[in-house]
């Protein structure tokens, strides 16, 4: 058998991706030589389709189509001229430019010189073996289809869209009547005598479709009322012609082809002359559109007014409005509603309108706030106004006992809405209200902010400013400054948190007194509850351990959260039942209670050891800190590989790591990271291997110096797994669901360094990597378990276990008085100062920015690039 040569091979695979490439070849010329013939096609028939030749003259008909005819052929008759069959050599060098190095020519090439010559022959011979590998991803390049150096005003698009409009709107049968409407001396009769057709269009708003006359079999039809009825007749003039009584009929002209009605009732509609037709049509009326309010017009604490409403209308809703107005018939008119009102322009809301769906049917809600509006608190009267998109209106009133708006539970601070209401009620209280001003700022209370008093002074003395009445602008000026005094007086801007928190507790016993609504309760309830949080938080943060706090009211307070929420609930409870003497005496309670907690003192620097839950939580967190910096070294190390020449982090490029330091290392400064100085608050050599570690370790830590310098990844890896392994056989907390977990979570993260560690001693630091993430992860979930392990088992202990006053507990952790973990410094939340915090944050996000402009480089190595890939994907 012969053997055959690369060449023959390598054309013989490229059957396939070479006919493609020759019917690609053939599609882009033909589509350069003929576009301005289809174009020009396209756009004839779409004119013939939609009846071009029935509106113009037969002498101007008779020329255009010929133009078009010799326009037609010399546009064949070019692109013939310019089209040439692709052969297959072209489409052979097509597929061949598109290969990297040409193999296909390198394939069918011939040794110059020495062909003769056995080494020459060899390696040709393998050049010719890599040409034929490359020719096996051959494939079929696109087509280049583009004509914009051809058609630079993209003319084919206009034929192109011109012909969809004709097949979706046009009637493509017109085109072959061309013929018979040219006939010499008919004129615009057709051949086979005369034609018609029509179509019923109802209004765009309707959304319904068109009906075709022609196609209508049946005598009666119903349309909406308004619709157009178009009629077009083809032949001699008077021929056909219809009577209808829908409508008003159109002005007779002889020579209209084209007339239309518009439909306004009920009536027949009549073709007469050849094949006519006569119908009965039925008026669809259109109905009024209506609303109604779905439900009452509520207050959404703290001072907004909501109301839901449903509208309907047989086609949608265009537009709707809410008109509020004053109702002072129905007001308590006493004291500075006594006197009549001053007349006020109606308050016109839109109502909301779905985005999208359906109109004709519809329910959405208005929220507005409305506390600084004049008839805010008062009685008024609203109109519901819907508006469809034929101009019809339908309208609903409704009566509003109150229109919502915010309520004052502050005394000053309402008594200033009370005087802000009437001056805008009307101006003859202006006076009145002036006194009253001045009797409040009289003697006015010892805790009345100085800010506050002047604004009252300011609004007395524009009061007092007019000699009769005073102007709408300087009314609306004191309305302002009343409003912005009580705002103040009511919510305050206080740094504080005991403030805050006793005028949160001071609102809610004001708002029980004045009989408030649910709704106001809550929200009040829940700004109580804020105001906590905020006080707890500051406490917790200020408390310092070892400190000696005197006793205020002798005694002294440990509350959980949980304990502190049952009050609250309890308290609100109590409200909604009516039960407002107890609910206040708790309250009370609440608030003595809060004001003498304090913060429980124990852990590092307190009086008392360690416990030994503070003391593992403490090795794994120095264990968790070693894995990550174990897992930063490890990650420059594969960057220090993939690109040799890379700078070093903190070193000009050129410059030479010395002898000894970690990838990416300062000089001077073996394996510190970023932020940390060496040395600082501990001695070299005390920390744990992959740094981080602290005076008063666990015992059995492996050292190996900051980072673990002198340690391979692989041993540093190895020592973390051990110092883990030791740490889990002194766990507390075992027996527990939470205890259990956490064991089964740090046996995970052992058997990932474990798995990290091969893959280290292998050189496999990209697979090391993923299983040091995975160790990580798992150390993490350890550490939160074994948190829960360590609450429950407090949780547990029988009163009095605890030590004495202002000591913890041995086996307890640091807790801050709502039962939450504090730091091993006694501040709250976490043993990191805020500062460190921030900084770890801002170097997360610089990594995170790092490996996403990392990952976008293409020219990196595929390995390094995989791994970017895998990394960003677990963020």
């Amino acid at each position: 058998m012969t053997e055959t040569s690369p060449a023959e091979r390598a054309l013989a695979r490229l059957v396939w991706p070479l006919r493609l490439t020759r019917a690609g070849l053939f599609a882009e010329r033909a589509t350069r030589a003929f576009w301005p013939a289809w174009s020009l096609a396209l756009a004839t028939i779409a004119c013939f389709a939609f009846g071009v030749p029935a509106r113009v003259p037969p002498s101007l008909l008779w020329g255009g189509l010929g133009f078009v005819a010799l326009l037609l052929v010399w546009t064949i008759a070019r692109g013939m001229m310019r089209f040439r069959i692709p052969t297959r050599e072209e489409a052979l060098d097509r597929l061949d430019r598109t290969l990297p190095g040409r193999p296909i020519s390198a394939l069918l090439d011939q040794p110059a010189i020495g062909a003769s010559d056995p080494a020459t022959q060899s390696v040709w011979a393998a050049h010719l073996q890599r040409m034929e590998a490359r020719t096996a991803t051959a494939r079929a390049p696109e087509p280049d289809l583009r004509l914009s150096r051809q058609d630079p005003y993209a003319l084919r698009y206009v034929a192109a869209t011109a012909f969809a409009m004709a097949l979706l709107f046009g009637t493509l049968g017109r085109v072959s009547e061309v013929g018979d409407v040219v006939t010499l001396g008919a004129g615009p009769a057709v051949a086979s005598g005369p034609s018609w057709e029509g179509w019923v269009e109802p209004p765009i708003y309707t959304g319904l479709p068109s009906l075709y006359l022609n196609e209508i079999t049946a005598e009666t039809f119903e349309t909406p009322q308004g619709s157009r009825i178009t009629f077009r007749s083809y032949g001699e003039p008077g021929s056909i012609s219809i009577t209808t009584d829908v409508g008003p009929m159109p002005a007779e002209d002889a020579d209209a082809y084209a007339q239309s009605v518009t439909v306004e009732r009920s009536g027949s509609f009549t073709v007469n002359g050849p094949m006519g037709r006569s119908w009965d049509i039925s008026v669809r009326a259109d109905a009024a559109p209506a609303v109604a309010l779905d439900g009452e017009v509520e207050g959404e604490p703290p001072g907004q007014m909501q109301f839901a409403f449903t509208a309907t209308d047989d086609y949608g809703i265009a537009s709707g409005t809410a008109t509020i107005r004053l109702d002072p018939a129905r007001a308590d008119r006493r004291y500075g509603l006594s006197v009549e009102p001053e007349p006020r322009e109606a308050l016109v809301l839109d109502l909301p309108m779905p985005f999208r769906g359906s109109r004709a049917e519809f329910t959405e809600v208005l929220l507005e706030d409305l506390s600084e509006h004049p008839f805010a608190n008062l009685p008024a009267s609203m109109v519901l106004t819907v508006t469809d998109e034929a101009g019809q209106i339908g309208t609903v009133s409704y009566d509003i006992p109150r229109l919502p708006g915010r309520r004052f539970f502050d005394p000053m601070a309402n008594a200033l809405i009370e005087m802000r209401r009437d001056i805008l009620w009307s101006r003859e209280n202006a006076p009145r209200t002036a006194q009253v001003l001045r009797t409040i700022t009289w003697s006015p209370e010892e805790d009345l902010d100085h800010g506050v008093y002047l604004q009252i002074r300011s609004a007395i003395r524009r009061l007092e400013a007019g000699v009769d009445s005073i102007s709408t602008e300087t009314r609306d000026q004191v309305a302002e400054i009343l409003w912005n005094a009580a705002m103040e007086l009511e919510v305050g801007d206080l740094d504080d948190a005991l403030e805050r928190l006793r005028r949160a507790q001071e609102r809610l016993s004001e708002a029980m007194q004045q009989g408030a609504s649910d709704e106001e309760i809550a929200q009040l309830m829940q700004e109580l509850r804020e105001a906590m949080d905020d006080y707890l938080r500051q406490l917790a943060e200020n408390a310092q351990p070892g400190e000696d706090r005197p006793d205020e009211g002798g005694e002294r307070m440990e509350m959980s959260m949980a304990d502190l929420e049952e009050m609250m609930r309890r308290i609100e409870e109590l409200m909604q039942e009516g039960r407002m003497a107890e609910a206040q005496e708790m309250l009370n309670a609440l608030q003595q209670m809060l004001e003498n907690m304090e913060m429980t003192q124990g852990g590092e620097g307190g009086d008392g050891p360690q416990t030994p839950g503070e003391r593992a939580m403490e090795g794994l967190q120095d264990t968790l800190r070693g894995q990550q910096d174990l897992s930063d070294d490890a990650f420059r190390e594969l960057q220090d590989r993939l690109n040799p020449n890379r700078p070093q982090q903190g070193q000009q490029p050129g410059q030479q790591a010395q002898p000894g330091q970690q990838p990416g290392q300062q000089q001077g400064q073996p394996g510190e990271q970023p932020g940390q100085q060496q040395g600082q608050g501990q001695p070299q050599g005390q920390q744990q291997p992959g740094g981080g570690g602290q005076d008063g370790q666990p015992e059995g830590q492996a050292q190996g110096g900051e980072n673990g310098e002198g340690m391979t990844l692989a041993e540093r890896q190895e020592a973390l797994r051990r110092l883990l392994e030791e740490q889990q056989s002194r766990l507390p907390g075992t027996g527990t669901e939470a205890g259990d977990e956490a064991q089964r979570q740090l046996d995970r993260a052992g058997r990932a360094m474990e798995e990290a560690e091969g893959l280290l001693e292998e050189g496999d630091i990209a697979g090391a990597l993923d299983a040091q993430s995975e160790a990580l992860e798992a150390l993490r979930e350890g550490m939160t378990e074994l948190g829960r392990a360590l609450a429950q088992e407090q949780t547990g202990q029988e009163p009095g276990q605890g030590q004495a006053e202002g000591n913890m507990a041995p086996d307890r952790p640091l807790q801050d008085p709502l039962g939450r973990q504090a730091g091993n410094s006694g501040s709250f939340g976490s043993e990191e100062a805020m500062g460190d915090r921030q900084e770890a944050s801002r170097r997360a996000r610089e990594l995170l920015d790092e490996l996403r402009q990392r990952s976008a480089e293409q020219d990196r190595p595929e390995i390094e690039l995989d791994y970017l890939r895998r990394l960003l994907d677990q963020f």
